[in-house]
């Protein structure tokens, strides 16, 4: 009697099994991240999944797929969201600029001032904004789910000299990637842009083809560019990573509509995951980089409104010459001025 109640039980439980299996096949969303395990995107990811799966009971399964192993590059991976092969891609606004220009308002310096401030911006009206234009501009193909962060905030660095100031950028030959906004920011500096591919940059500072650049701390300590003689970081927190996450647009409006409300959640959930990620790893990878006899500055606030008056000539030149680049700038100062104003008004009270 015993065995049979055994034998009886492990037929519900296989069956069990087997029904989560298949509620599970009727949604299965393939993710890909172009990074590592020991990387933000991959921490956003592992959260994303946790949720959805749990919060629709199954009836959800994601595929992760780190690394290069559905594709390699912005536009063919954003090309893979559009024709469907892929469900979700995560870019950086670089990887994106070629087919959405104007995501390049996220690289636009000292536009936000705090991580307060970046995440209240990144999680309202703004980033729907961005989603609407995407859309408009794939043929409804590919949907913005939400925009998260990739590194923290990105810094000047370099081989030479502490930068205090615009004046002490002068003639050094920053690297960049090949996209027209970021060379206009360190011509604006003085400083002169040379467009180098991320996997040659430990070679090129060795060999001066370039003297400086501008990443998050943990870039920099994870590609460990301070044994290539970079020994220099001004943290002027000129533009915060942001990391924008797409989605096919037709994969999430087949699912019914409970079905979507989880994987909006969990993109949620996934949003707070990056924005707190870089925050803990930046914290060892400073103290390292000090500790490895680096030079950490941090500019005054003079020094720092020097720095935005110098890159100021980059607003204009963006709203000029990018596609859309007026409306989503008038969109991103509108969003960063009622955040500025609500957090003002929360600290008066927080203080008293």
């Amino acid at each position: 009697m015993f065995k049979t109640t055994l034998k009886a039980l492990s037929a519900v439980a296989v069956l069990a099994t087997s029904a989560v299996a298949v509620q599970a096949a009727d949604y299965t969303i393939r993710a890909t991240a172009n990074s590592n395990e020991n990387d933000e995107d991959y921490d956003g990811l592992v959260v994303f999944k946790n949720f959805v799966e749990s919060a629709s009971n199954g009836a959800i399964e994601v595929e992760l797929f780190i690394g290069t192993q559905l594709c390699s590059k912005g536009a063919e991976c954003l090309q893979g969201v559009a024709d469907g092969s892929i469900d979700v891609y995560i870019s950086t606004s670089g990887g994106a600029s070629g087919i959405f220009p104007y995501v390049q308002v996220l690289d636009l310096p000292y536009l936000m001032a705090s991580d307060r401030i970046a995440e209240a911006v990144l999680s309202g009206d703004f980033t729907r904004k961005m989603r609407s234009m995407a859309l408009a501009d794939s043929g409804d193909s590919i949907r913005l789910m939400t925009i998260g962060n990739t590194g923290g905030w990105r810094n000047f660095a370099n081989t030479k000299r502490r930068v205090q100031s615009p004046a002490d950028m002068e003639g050094l030959k920053i690297r960049t990637v090949v996209a027209d906004l970021p060379q206009e920011l360190v011509r604006a500096l003085g400083a002169s842009p040379t467009p180098i591919p991320w996997p040659e940059l430990f070679t090129s500072f060795q060999t001066g083809v370039v003297e400086g650049s501008k990443n998050g701390i943990t870039d920099i300590m994870g590609m460990k560019f301070p044994d290539a003689g970079l020994q220099y970081v001004t943290l002027d927190g000129h533009a915060y990573m942001g990391a924008l996450w797409w989605m096919n647009n037709a994969k999430f409006m087949s699912m019914p509509e409970d079905v979507r409300r989880v994987v909006v959640d969990g993109f949620a959930a996934l949003q707070q995951a990056t924005f707190a990620s870089p925050k803990r790893k930046s914290i060892q990878a400073y103290e390292d980089f000090v500790a490895g006899g680096g030079d950490l500055y941090v500019p005054s606030p003079a020094e720092k409104a020097e720095f935005r008056e110098a890159a100021a000539p980059v607003y204009d030149w963006f709203k000029g010459n990018i596609k859309g680049g007026e409306e989503i700038f008038t969109a991103l100062t509108v969003a960063v001025a009622a955040a500025e104003a609500d957090i003002a008004a929360g600290m008066a009270q927080d203080i008293n």
